[in-house]
């Protein structure tokens, strides 16, 4: 038996129930994974509201580390006492005990801890996704980062330091501004007493940017495409404060645009893919450039009170659930 956060119906975090499920043992091609820590992403908020469409009642989360408790017929490159994380496959990682399945599991090297690990599964590989494939920064470029403080954001700012590009980030507080040039972010933008825009072209002198990302959605998508050079692209990862809607005639308008909307899974398959993108941020961390652990951990059954911090703007970095 093991305890699990399901939901019968989409709504607010009260929707969210700690209950007692059955886990069994891994089937063909399966593993059983005792968790360690539960990283909390804005995507398990569009799940839950209704946003992400789902089959109900169901579980909530993607993403996990922990430790093989057992391993099912067929499964040769996962063994019993590895420890791993994962980031795609059904949801329910929001559990201190489930079956995956092998093939999304990611073996965690000795130089990272699981409180580590945890915050990078996702949000790193996230960060490696964005910058290295999505539009591959080579260094010595300008953009614009929104959500700078954020989870994948401060991931981010360390990553850009460390190809040598020139980092613009907006954050909503002070407190997140110094945070994000900690973190290595260039230039940072206080969205609620500056003007994005205005900032930006005070920063590139006129110029502008080759590419925006945006994971914030439709408050700044306006700013957005009018803080990009002709042919810019816009990458639109995110819409946390709602969805993107955009007209291609506005697209001509600011300069010929290009928009794309990235997802995970295009980008961190088949398996060989995700184990490279893993090994790219596992290797940034153990040489250094890359420092990241939970500036917020709640207990498993408080997923509710993790959810309304997140949702009301109230952390920064990552947000883990324990077990």
């Amino acid at each position: 038996m093991a305890k699990a956060i399901r939901f019968y119906e989409t709504g607010g975090a009260d929707v969210l129930k700690l209950e007692t499920v059955e886990v069994g043992d891994p089937g063909p091609g399966q593993a059983r994974v005792r968790h360690s820590y539960i990283a909390v992403n804005f995507i398990d908020i569009y799940f839950r509201t209704g946003h992400y469409p789902l089959e109900l009642p169901n579980g909530l989360g993607s993403d996990a580390v922990g430790v093989v408790e057992a391993v099912g017929p067929d499964v040769t490159d996962i063994r019993v006492g590895d420890r791993v994380g994962y980031l795609l496959g059904p949801q329910g990682a929001y559990s201190d005990v489930r079956v995956m399945p092998a093939s999304v599991l990611i073996p965690l090297p000795d130089g990272v801890s699981d409180r580590v690990a945890s915050t990078l599964i996702m949000k790193g590989m996230t960060a490696q996704y964005l910058f290295r494939q999505v539009y591959p920064l080579k260094g010595g470029e300008t953009i614009l980062y929104h959500a700078a403080a954020g989870g994948v954001g401060l991931i981010a700012c360390q990553w850009a330091r460390a190809l040598g590009v020139n980092m613009i980030g907006t954050v909503s507080t002070d407190e997140k501004a110094e945070l994000a040039k900690a973190n290595g972010c260039s230039h940072v933008i206080v969205t609620a007493r500056e003007n994005i825009v205005d900032r930006v072209m005070e920063i590139t002198d006129g110029k502008k940017v080759p590419v925006v990302f945006d994971s914030v959605g439709k408050s700044t998508l306006d700013a957005s495409l009018s803080c990009l050079q002709v042919r810019g692209t816009l990458v639109s990862n995110g819409t946390t404060s709602g969805p993107v809607e955009i007209d291609s005639r506005t697209l001509a308008a600011k300069g010929s645009l290009w928009v794309t909307r990235p997802a995970m899974v295009h980008y961190a398959t088949p398996r060989s893919h995700m184990l490279a993108m893993a090994n790219e941020v596992f290797d940034m961390v153990m040489a250094g450039k890359i420092a990241s652990e939970p500036k917020q951990t709640f207990a498993l059954e408080d997923a509710a009170q993790a959810h309304l911090a997140l949702e009301n703007r109230q952390t920064s970095g990552a947000t883990v659930l324990v077990p």
